[in-house]
């Protein structure tokens, strides 16, 4: 296969507005779990990539985590060097398919681009839609680009949690010539990627490909070893010179209302692990993991953990599915392009309502869904105004299931056994330097969800860029800080 697209010199194009991504129609994808967008072709990528306006000070690249050259590879995709802008992104990021498809674009490097000016009816460089396109279509032509090693070091480095903190810090240490054992609780690598991301937004085996060039690389995955249980983490860290925390946020905040451990009442970590980690749309067909049917469905939150829930349900072929959110549409934390999605497909949004009560229907199971309606006050810390009580308004929602998507923090499994280990005592968090990402035990360094609470892919790679650098420092001078 040629390096180039028969393009002979970079073209500018000057479209105000991005190239439309092709999609399935709503009532069609709501009748499988097949991935929703469908990708630029060819010709749709170097349309799109020769709008960037190729700026002196990449404003771009400063909105990326992960320090990806955003203007040299839309440059070369631009030109038709297809395998060019491949490797341009490979220096930095390993997990291409992947980030161009879950990163919140639109609040990093899209939101710097110089082209989005709204106010004038442009916007910005499709970024991540270009970057999906390289990704997918270097796997699509088995274009493989392993980084090369350096010498061995002799230093052996644990990673524990195989999610996207931990796949980055493990990718850039193995390239640093250091022996990389990543550690994980489950049975698949991937962490969030796998068991929270439904497969119409994130196809598995896209995910497995990609982290197949970790094994590539030398890394050694050891699954099915939760390491707190398996091992207590003082041991093992003993094993090793270095040890990075990466387990992001799995522990479930509820609403603490009556009625919450009734049967047909799941958190979305729970609901989407049957569904996405277990394969339980599939039972009894193809999967051992049961998802209990399901007529009407309420969804509690409006984050993107919520839109996954909101959209996996209406695929399960319910008769309604609800959102309840105690604040208004433009509140919402969830990415625009999800909740578009879910409105699409015919997700209900219920807002300005609080869930208070969850009924019984006389045998232990969920019946109903009791909701205080709510007006917004003043912002409170987040910045968003803060929903107030309207007294006396309440409304009910007939349902025989409930999924609570309102957060998480770190699962308290790892760290139960080393109270020595400085946390959040409000959060649960770890606590880490938020330069070199090192706790207060000096050998190790923790980043992503388990120190940010429920946060983003991308910055949780950025986290484990972080930490890498520093622990490469700490494993070859003793000191994790930058020099001076």
């Amino acid at each position: 296969m040629p390096d180039k697209v028969d393009k002979p010199k970079r073209k500018i194009n000057k479209q105000k507005t991005k190239v439309p991504m092709p999609e399935q129609a709503p009532a069609d994808r709501i009748q499988n779990f097949d991935e929703v967008p469908l990708g630029y072709s060819t010709e749709e990528a170097i349309s799109e990539a020769s709008r960037c306006a190729q700026c002196k000070d990449r404003p771009c690249t400063d909105g990326c985590p992960v320090e990806i050259d955003i203007c040299a590879f839309m440059r070369l995709v631009g030109e038709g060097d297809l395998i060019g802008a491949f490797k341009k992104i490979k220096e930095k990021n390993f997990l291409p398919s992947i980030c161009g498809r879950v990163c919140p674009q639109e609040d990093q490097c899209e939101l710097r681009c110089t082209l989005n000016k709204p106010d004038k009816g442009r916007e910005s460089n499709a970024i991540g839609r270009v970057e999906r396109f390289i990704g997918d279509h270097a796997r699509q032509h088995d274009i493989k680009i392993t980084p090369d090693t350096i010498e061995s070091s002799g230093k052996k480095i644990a990673i524990i949690g195989s999610g996207p903190a931990g796949l980055t810090t493990a990718s850039d240490l193995i390239q640093l010539g250091h022996e990389v054992t990543i550690f994980e609780a489950l049975h698949r690598p991937g962490g969030v990627l796998f068991y929270g991301i439904p497969e119409f937004r994130l196809p598995k085996e896209i995910l497995m490909e990609e982290i197949a060039g970790l094994s590539d690389m030398g890394v050694k995955f050891v699954m099915n070893y939760p390491v707190g249980k398996a091992e207590p983490l003082s041991e093992l860290r003993e094993r090793f010179d270095a040890t990075f925390i990466g387990t992001g946020a799995g522990l479930p905040w509820f609403l603490q209302i009556p009625g919450e451990n009734l049967n047909g009442v799941y958190s979305a970590n729970e609901f989407l692990t049957r569904v996405n980690l277990m394969g339980g749309y599939r039972f009894p067909e193809a999967a051992d993991t049961p998802v209990k049917r399901m007529k009407r469905i309420a969804v509690v939150g409006a984050g993107n953990t919520a839109m996954d829930s909101a959209r996996t349900a209406q695929r399960l072929k319910p008769e309604k599915v609800h959102m309840i959110y105690r604040r208004g549409r433009d509140e919402m934390p969830a990415r625009h392009e999800e909740i578009h999605h879910a409105e699409q497909e015919g997700i209900e949004f219920n807002l300005l309502q609080a869930p208070i009560e969850i009924k019984d229907n006389g045998k232990g199971a969920v019946r109903s869904i009791i909701c205080q309606a709510m007006e917004l006050g003043e912002p409170d810390a987040s910045g968003r105004r803060r929903p107030v009580p309207i007294e006396g308004q309440t409304r009910e929602f007939e349902v025989d299931t409930v999924v609570v998507a309102i957060g998480q923090g770190p699962n308290p499994l790892l760290l139960s056994d080393c109270p020595e280990l400085e946390c959040d005592p409000k959060r649960g968090t770890v606590v880490a330097d938020p330069v070199t990402m090192q706790t207060s035990w000096p050998d190790v360094f923790a980043g992503g969800d388990v120190v940010t609470g429920g946060a983003t892919v991308i910055l949780a790679m950025g986290a484990g860029r972080q930490a890498a650098r520093a622990m490469h420092r700490f494993v070859t001078t003793g000191n994790g800080a930058p020099a001076s």
